[in-house]
């Protein structure tokens, strides 16, 4: 079947569904592979929950006429994304970086929906199979499409980028994330770069922090930029008020008083603002559809209890996001602070030197209480405590608990799953 019959039969039934378990009735199964599963396999059971149709590519698992073979699903379901993205007149804002994409994301739809018909990436679905799926929600009337990329290897952008065909994109910053993949800070840098690459190859509009050396450098010569920065006069002017913990920030002359923690969200809050600017969404807008946005999802979350202060920062963690939340927690104006800290991943060679350098960083600042927990901060030399698992943690908070009214952060990598902690504590 050419891409194009496949699209029309899409937009007959524009509903795509790659799980068996979630499908919904006249859904149009993708019968992705994996390490550990073959879709094909499930071809009849998706019929049988309501698919209108299944796209496979194993000849042995046809049924009838509502089977479509294709020679792999994964690239008919790219490629279907690409010729949809194409046939949209939806605007597509592309975005990277090593921490912050995805609340910087949320935070870009809720002002830019005040005045627009938006789509938006839906969590953190942002990878070879998250960004089509994405593309694929946009409708007839959708005006402005915000795609947020990740990667973990060189090419990934790139690739991302030869499906979604942004028409601008922003980077949040260069951090210390996927260092296995990439090969280093260097290798992140060139990778995330791909965004820039793309979009000054074809003449596209960027987003730059003007505060950040590295965008700055990048950018020097190219002039369909847009930037914000809190001392370059070249740039749009905005000024962090404060962050205590919640981040306030001037924009002419309009305070505005987000529900966001830490100042590391201060330039997320940034970009929102330049790219509604951009879109001519008046101040007064852009300031109501920040203060409204509450985080969720385990970022930076404020849970405030009886008992204690709490900042949940666990969906992920890296170098660079753990450096500058351990940092922004010790500027609080808080007694009694405890981390409790979790392994970092996919760091390959540089774990032990990440993990340690993370250490020495807690025991500078001298907080009341470090307990570190997974394999990779046990095998550090600290002071604190360590726990080579959650279990181990688990039993030593309840034999050890957490005296009242202190504050905590928890931050760690999703596969350590930290929040856990909340049900203990």
């Amino acid at each position: 079947m050419k891409i194009q019959d496949l699209h029309s039969a899409f937009l007959a039934n524009p509903s795509i569904s790659t799980d068996t378990r979630k499908i919904k009735e006249n859904d149009i199964f993708f019968a992705l592979k994996g390490e550990n599963f073959n879709g094909n396999t499930y071809a009849k059971k998706a019929l049988d929950s309501g698919a209108s149709l299944v796209i496979i590519d194993e000849e042995k698992y046809f049924i009838d006429e509502r089977t479509i073979l294709v020679d792999d699903v994964l690239t008919a379901l790219q490629q279907l994304a690409n010729f949809h993205r194409k046939q949209s007149k939806a605007r597509v804002i592309s975005l990277t970086g090593s921490n912050g994409k995805t609340t910087t994301k949320e935070l870009i739809n809720v002002v830019l929906s005040t005045s627009y018909k938006t789509i938006a990436t839906k969590g953190n679905l942002n990878n070879h199979i998250g960004v089509p799926l994405t593309l694929l929600t946009i409708k007839p009337d959708t005006e402005i499409a915000i795609v947020e990329m990740g990667a973990n290897h060189l090419k990934e952008i790139e690739f991302l980028c030869k499906i979604a065909e942004p028409d601008f994109g922003y980077i949040t910053n260069f951090g210390k994330a996927h260092l296995e993949g990439f090969g280093g800070v260097e290798g992140v840098i060139k990778g995330k770069s791909e965004l820039y690459n793309y979009l000054t190859n074809n003449n596209k509009s960027i987003f730059l922090n003007a505060d950040d050396p590295i965008q700055l450098e990048k950018l020097s010569s190219y002039t369909k930029k847009y930037g914000f920065s809190t001392i370059n006069p070249k740039y749009y002017h905005i000024e962090l008020m404060n962050a205590q913990p919640f981040v306030n920030l001037m924009v002419e002359k309009v305070e505005i008083n987000t529900n966001l923690i830490g100042a590391y969200n201060f330039t997320n809050c940034c970009a929102a603002v330049i790219i509604g600017k951009y879109f001519n969404i008046e101040v007064p807008s852009i300031k109501l559809a920040l203060e409204n946005y509450t985080p969720d999802n385990n970022r930076s979350q404020l849970i405030n209890n009886k008992s204690h202060y709490i900042i949940l920062d666990a969906y992920n963690a890296n170098p660079s996001s753990m450096k500058v939340a351990i940092e922004n927690f010790n500027s609080l104006e808080k007694t009694n602070k405890i981390l409790i800290l979790g392994d970092m991943f996919e760091l390959g060679n540089s774990a032990k030197e990440e993990h340690q350098a993370i250490v020495d960083l807690t025991e500078k600042l001298n907080f009341e209480t470090v307990i570190l927990v997974g394999e990779n901060f046990h095998k550090t030399s600290a002071n604190s405590q360590q726990m080579k698992s959650f279990n181990e943690l688990k039993a030593f908070l309840k034999t050890n608990p957490i005296k009242t009214n202190s504050t905590i952060l928890i931050k760690g990598s999703r596969g350590m799953a930290l929040e856990r902690v909340l049900e203990i504590i």
